[in-house]
């Protein structure tokens, strides 16, 4: 509804004119009931679900809209197009349509920006040979997506667009808007299409049992973490994988199904017929992005995405704009959060000074003592307009609710969550003395906490709060039942009343924070997220056990930009040793840790000598390392290198190197294989690159490439298609059929199935260069068992969610970056150190942290010691002691600041000697038997 219209200024002090396009509807007073929208009598194709639905013309652009706030379409409206209807304004309980709305102008004064535009999907109708737009049952992946959507407009089932019938075979054709300069002018790869495509026809066997489904794909880029054990459990599903571009889609018959021709591996011309096929659309930058970047002056590069540097990957050409997500190049969703942390600590770190000098704090009441008080439990329940009243007899249940024990008042409101309802809500509180609340209404996944807000700012403990989701679970699931649903909302209403004459406040939990941080790696990873800490004002301590700073990077040469990686990492380098707030131990290890968020203990350990250091977070960044091959001749000829070895070769000018007129790189050397079955994410790009500068120092050189895939993806494409129009040859070959090198007397054999030849292809090489993998550091599953966090199956040190917090250990306070986590190239390993930087000043800025007082608690009269619980807790929170009571006994103690109240322990102990606050035993117990006293 907001865009920017310009900028102005400088870093630290930018004026930004912000449009706001008329809403119609005012957002302070809109409560998404969506009356407004049931009454409206206009529709509309729907844009959420690709056209493939309709919708009105008031409307909520999709159910988790934030703000979760009604629309008006001036484009549809009948009021607004043709002054008639205003069926909304009447109907609207809250008063919230506002037809006079205008585009109004806001400047804000700012110190930094960051922009996240986003990207559009590739729109193929424009090209015949797809048939999208001609051919009814030729889909996008975008529409597929909603069509398999449980919340889309076929609930999830499968059909075909021209009749409704269920697909029994279905196509996905890749790169359709990517890696095409030909038909879409769009050379780039879209980074995220195989990974889509692999997912949509996961899915859609799930959906349709027995559905024939087929990938037509040119290289699978499954680089990500875990994507190539996704790709493998596809094929072990049955998807069939064909590496073709199929050229043009025809009608096959009337009844809508289309048939085209392509060519197999074997070299066999095939014609196959399918129910639908999806065309895996690929991203572009939506012309929005470029208005954007015009009015803040900054460059773009000649795909149109924002110009970044490898070493400054969220920093835009414009000092102070930053930038993240799909604005400077397609990525995923995981990179793209990591983008979005990391630009935040970026626009943060110039700010850093005047940290708080904005910032409010919230005063409460007191808190009234309830301790010893009988239970005054007060029922408020809601209409959500017609939501649960249309459905459910409100009155009626407030009736019976007045009968219920221990409750002493019940409220009927039309929007319990609306202000004025909140504030009634508070003189209620405060006039009957309740000190039990239960409201009755919709979920409390997006209520409970603005509740949890009235009954404190009334003097109440939060935690003297239940609620029952009459909506979701009554109103919603029975609409066709007034009856049932009223049964069933009695019944959760007297369940909440049960269990909230049991509640006890609980007592806040907060913890103090040290301000200092503990960076673990002196790699690229660590030396940024150390610089990015003490540039933000926290004083850190950077161990290495290395006798010097730099890890891997001293290794590398260029960027696949071209960009001189040692001058950059020197530099770092001296940033680090020169700033006052970083002390450097190199030589170092960790050897002891314990603690919790914002009170950690590490020891450190260097020639014998222990030092313990005090820190509120730290982050992993011990690297990894090149794996060491046992094939290909590694070894036994001095012809054969690591790509490393090769690329130092190389730069001194050695003459195996210098000499050479003929070279193989091998990829994928050691992964994507049973043992290691991942991707290193880097190699293919480095071999091209390596590669092309052996045929720019002589063109006659003869170069060859055998690859499984080639995975130059996002903007990395056009170094691909360099390498190609420079004459190096790519040859593909499948894991069962791996190259053979036989050493002989001046040169090496290098024996490689032709896939295109059909039949075995012997390069006579001067050298072969093998891409080997990245492999985790021997330190990585050390520092995990001293810091209880978790690796995968790989040894790679395990994020908390690959896509919600990709920095964070489950473990708060505790964050990770680089090879450590998993192979990247450099741009992507700054980016990741920039978020952990920012996710850990989370904690560090704030003197106290305060946790949710939803925490297990042991009873010292029922607990054993037997320690059951402490096995279980995915938290390492429980610990056991010793203590006395006459005889010396055990008994298991909960750290507080790690317990997350997931009951996990009080499910698994036999005596009830832990429970979790709020929901003991005896509450759920009430819960249940007032379930069953019907």
């Amino acid at each position: 509804m907001s865009e920017i219209e310009s900028v102005t200024g400088e870093q630290g002090n930018f004026t930004v004119t912000v449009r706001r396009r008329p809403r119609y509807v005012d957002p302070d007073k809109c409560i998404a009931c969506g009356e407004c929208a049931r009454k409206c009598p206009k529709k509309t194709a729907d844009e959420y679900n690709q056209g493939i639905s309709r919708r009105k013309a008031i409307y909520v652009q999709y159910p988790q809209a934030v703000p979760l706030k009604y629309q008006i379409d001036p484009a549809t409206c009948i009021k607004l197009t043709r002054g008639k209807c205003g069926a909304c304004e009447k109907i609207c309980p809250a008063g919230a349509i506002r037809f006079d709305d205008t585009e109004t102008r806001v400047t804000v004064r700012v110190g930094s920006l960051v922009l996240a535009p986003g990207f559009q999907s590739f729109d193929p109708s424009g090209i015949r040979t797809w048939g999208y737009g001609m051919l009814p049952n030729v889909v996008t992946a975008m529409e597929l997506e909603r069509y398999l959507s449980a919340s889309g407009p076929t609930e999830g089932h499968l059909v075909r667009p021209s009749d409704g019938r269920e697909v029994k075979k279905v196509a996905f054709l890749q790169c359709v808007g990517s890696r095409d300069l030909n038909k879409c002018s769009h050379g780039y790869c879209s980074s995220v299409c195989c990974m889509y495509a692999l997912k949509q026809a996961t899915m859609a066997l799930d959906h349709v049992p027995g559905l024939d489904a087929s990938i037509f794909f040119m290289d699978m880029r499954t680089a990500g973490k875990d994507f190539e054990r996704y790709y493998n459990r596809a094929r072990d599903l049955g998807i069939h994988f064909h590496r073709c571009r199929v050229h043009s889609l025809e009608p096959a018959r009337n009844d809508g199904s289309v048939y085209f021709r392509y060519i197999t591996d074997q070299g066999k011309q095939v014609k196959d017929e399918f129910d639908l096929v999806v065309l895996s659309v690929g991203l572009e930058v939506p012309e929005s992005a470029r208005d954007l970047a015009k009015s803040t002056g900054m460059a773009l590069n000649g795909d149109g995405f924002a110009a970044v540097s490898s070493f400054a990957p969220v920093a835009s050409s414009v000092p102070g704009i930053y930038l993240c997500g799909a604005f400077s190049g397609p990525k995923d969703i995981p990179h793209s959060v990591m983008e979005a942390s990391a630009a935040a600590a970026a626009a943060a770190q110039p700010l850093a000074e005047v940290r708080n000098s904005l910032a409010k704090t919230v005063t409460y009441p007191e808190e009234r003592e309830v301790c010893g008080e009988p239970p005054r439990i007060g029922v408020f329940i809601c209409h959500c307009g017609s939501n649960i009243a249309g459905v459910i007899d409100v009155k009626a249940v407030a009736e019976y609710a007045r009968g219920l024990p221990g409750v002493v008042q019940v409220e009927r409101s039309l929007f319990t969550c609306s202000q004025d309802t909140q504030e009634h809500f508070r003189e209620i509180i405060r006039e009957q003395r309740l000190n039990r609340v239960v409201v009755a209404a919709c979920t409390p996944r997006t209520h409970e906490a603005l509740f949890k807000e009235t009954l404190k700012a009334s003097g109440l403990n939060e935690y003297l709060f239940e609620m029952a989701n009459i909506r979701n679970q009554g109103s919603w699931v029975h609409a066709g039942q007034p009856a049932a649903a009223t049964a069933k909302a009695r019944d959760l209403v007297r369940m909440a009343v049960a269990k909230a004459g049991l509640l006890q406040p609980l007592p806040p939990v907060t913890v103090r924070v040290n301000p200092n941080a503990l960076v673990i790696g002196g790699g690229v990873a660590g030396l940024t997220a150390a610089l990015g800490l003490a540039e933000q004002g926290f004083p850190v301590h950077l161990v290495e056990r290395a006798c010097q700073l730099g890890g891997n990077a001293l290794h590398l040469y260029r960027t696949w930009k071209q960009e001189a990686i040692l001058p950059f990492v020197e530099k770092l380098v001296a940033r680090v040793k020169d700033h006052p707030l970083i002390t450097v131990h190199v030589k170092t290890e960790v050897v002891e840790a314990e603690g919790y968020v914002g009170n950690f203990r590490s020891t450190i350990e260097r020639s014998g000598t222990r030092t313990q250091i005090d820190h509120g977070a730290a982050v992993l960044a011990v690297g990894g390392q090149a794996h060491k091959p046992a094939e290909y001749a590694y070894g036994k000829s001095r012809q054969v290198f690591t790509a490393l070895e090769f690329d130092k070769l190389h730069l001194v000018g050695d003459e195996r190197i210098k000499h050479g007129k003929t070279f193989v790189f091998i990829q994928c050397v050691g992964s994507r294989n049973e043992e290691r079955p991942y991707c290193s994410r880097v190699c293919c790009t480095h071999s091209i690159q390596a590669a092309i500068a052996l045929k720019e120092e002589q063109p006659d050189r003869n170069v060859y490439i055998l690859y499984r895939d080639i995975r130059t993806y996002g903007l990395r494409e056009a170094l691909y298609r360099q390498a190609r129009e420079l004459g190096v040859v790519f040859i593909n070959y499948e894991l069962h059929q791996k190259p053979e090198v036989q050493p002989g007397p001046h040169q090496l054999e290098v024996t490689v199935w032709d896939h295109v030849l059909h039949r075995p292809l012997a390069i006579d090489a001067d050298v072969v260069v093998l891409a080997t993998a990245i492999v985790p550091n021997n330190d990585a599953d050390r520092l995990a068992r001293i810091y209880k966090v978790p690796v995968d199956a790989d040894g790679f040190l395990q994020e908390a969610h690959a896509k919600l917090r990709p920095v964070d250990f489950a473990s708060d306070g505790l964050f990770l970056a680089g090879l450590a986590h998993y192979p990247k190239p450099i741009e992507e390993t700054i980016t990741q150190a920039q978020a952990a930087t920012a996710r850990a000043v989370t904690v560090l800025a704030r003197r106290r942290i305060s946790l949710d007082a939803i925490k297990a608690v042991v009873d010292p009269e029922r607990c054993d010691g037997c320690a059951l619980c402490l096995d279980v807790c995915p938290y390492h929170a429980i610990s056991l002691e010793q203590v006395e009571a006459g005889s010396e006994r055990r008994r298991v103690r909960v750290n507080a600041a790690k317990c997350k109240g997931c009951g996990v322990c009080q499910a698994t102990c036999p005596k009830d000697g832990v429970s979790v606050g709020g929901f003991t035993l005896r509450q759920l117990s009430a819960q249940v038997k007032a379930a069953l006293a019907c």
